[in-house]
């Protein structure tokens, strides 16, 4: 069994080489640890400088990208989120967060990272399995994505979309 320090690194270094997370339980396993010990490992690894970003699916290391970022302010119900995810991912947007506004702890962020349908319908699988509640029940529907994209065409195509299913929320719709 390797030490804490090797296990970090070695950690570390498959996130620099992932395309994909790496669950917590995938680490245990391969060094034959507890799936919290990871989490204690990847916490001491994001309190010295590391940017790991921690998913639905997994650990992610964030990585510069090239793409456009916008937030999009949208309102819907828990069922129309798949419908929602997808649309932003159809029309050529990747999903990184949804942030909903709390009136205790102010602004909470979940990072998503869905890039894919089939990383909707890995998120939306494991939602409905979990029986969890969506960040956006919080807040009566009304949330923020925070998105990607590669032009501003594709935003305005994101954007038309979500109006046209009633998602986008628009001050005309909800005054």
């Amino acid at each position: 069994m390797i030490d804490g320090d090797q296990r970090k690194a070695a950690i570390l270094a498959a996130l620099q080489q992932a395309t994909k997370p790496i669950s917590a339980t995938s680490f245990a396993k391969k060094f034959g640890v507890s799936r919290q010990i990871v989490v204690g490992d990847v916490a001491l690894l994001r309190a010295s400088g590391a940017t790991i970003i921690a998913t639905a699916r997994g650990y992610l290391l964030e990585r510069e990208s090239e793409k456009l970022i916008s937030k999009l302010a949208v309102q819907h119900t828990p069922e129309q989120t798949e419908e929602e995810l997808r649309t932003i991912i159809e029309q050529g947007g990747e999903v990184i967060d949804v942030v909903v506004e709390h009136p205790l702890y102010g602004e909470l962020v979940g990072g998503l990272h869905l890039a894919t349908v089939q990383d909707v319908a890995t998120f939306i699988k494991e939602a409905d399995s979990s029986g969890v509640t969506l960040l956006s029940e919080l807040t009566a529907g009304i949330h923020l994505h925070t998105i990607a994209y590669e032009s501003l065409e594709v935003l305005t195509k994101i954007k038309q979309a979500l109006s046209e299913k009633g998602i986008l929320y628009e001050e005309n719709r909800h005054a």
